[in-house]
């Protein structure tokens, strides 16, 4: 019996390794690219091993175009955007899950069905507003939505952690004469660490990688994001290719560190969100 569930058990994580390989084939492919030049990129059969390696390519990506200002800006708007963010939604996720108020679940319904709504449906009427009070070409359009909320989804991730907390917790604080601001700060904060790390590496990620906001609301290039400055490598007639592969290389890396430094949180926080619903 031990013989066999060895045997079953090196099948599973042979199968498991074979499908981290597999999900990890773009990332490699991206990697083996940034050090090739032009033309063995696109070879046939796929050359796997650069011969030589271009470590030349890092320096050439990073110095044609002006990637560190186009970095201070990603950091702008990613730091102001996740401190809305964690900030917002946990206030307002507290309100659906501690306190009562008439129309709680109403308002709680109508929150998760903007979900529904796509981001392309939204997207012109917000830009109008924008534009008429004269915010495009700044910043304030990508960072303001986060301090209103920060989202239905995050909100709903931190309401059913908050639903998890027993409510013995706020009886007692009441007792003792908290009130419900003291409640948040003092107990609900501290207990749902993992899952506010949750909502910040998803708001990191989404604002690190977003392509379409800056696109549609940044117009100087000194207010360029990251995910602008790679798209300046595809022209109207060529691309730099193997430059491009190098800068998203780069760009790919603070992300991936993140995502490593936070992921005990970020597993913790989705294991017990939504315990008690």
């Amino acid at each position: 019996m031990k013989t066999r569930a060895r045997v079953e058990n090196g099948l599973v994580y042979l199968v498991l390794a074979a499908g981290g390989l597999f999900s990890l084939l773009p990332l490699i492919w991206l990697v083996r690219s940034s050090l090739m030049d032009m033309g063995q990129i696109f070879e046939l059969p796929p050359i796997w091993i650069p011969d030589p390696f271009r470590f030349g390519n890092f320096k050439e990506a990073l110095t044609i175009l002006p990637f560190g200002r186009y970095f201070i800006n990603t950091s702008i708007i990613v730091v102001f955007t996740m401190l809305g963010v964690i900030i917002t939604c946990s206030i307002s996720a507290y309100s659906f899950a501690r306190m009562s108020w008439r129309g709680r679940d109403l308002v709680f319904g109508l929150l998760l069905s903007s979900m529904m709504l796509p981001y392309a449906v939204t997207l012109i009427p917000t830009f109008i507003g924008w534009s008429k009070l004269g915010l495009t070409n700044s910043f304030i359009p990508l960072i303001a939505p986060a301090w209103f909320g920060g989202g239905a989804f995050n909100i709903f991730l931190l309401r059913q952690f908050y639903l998890s907390i027993p409510r013995d917790l706020d009886e007692a604080a009441y007792v003792d004469g908290a009130s419900h601001w003291r409640i948040f700060i003092s107990i609900i904060i501290p207990l749902t660490r993992p899952a506010l790390v949750v909502v910040g590496l998803f708001s990191f990620l989404a604002s690190w990688n977003d392509f379409l906001g800056p696109l549609v609301y940044l117009n100087s290039e000194s207010k360029y994001t990251l995910a602008l400055g790679l798209q300046q490598f595809k022209g109207m007639y060529a691309a730099e290719w193997h430059l491009m592969m190098a800068a998203a290389t780069v760009v790919l890396a603070p992300a991936i560190i993140v995502f490593f430094i936070g992921q005990r949180y970020f597993i913790e926080g989705i294991t017990l969100t939504g315990i008690k619903a």
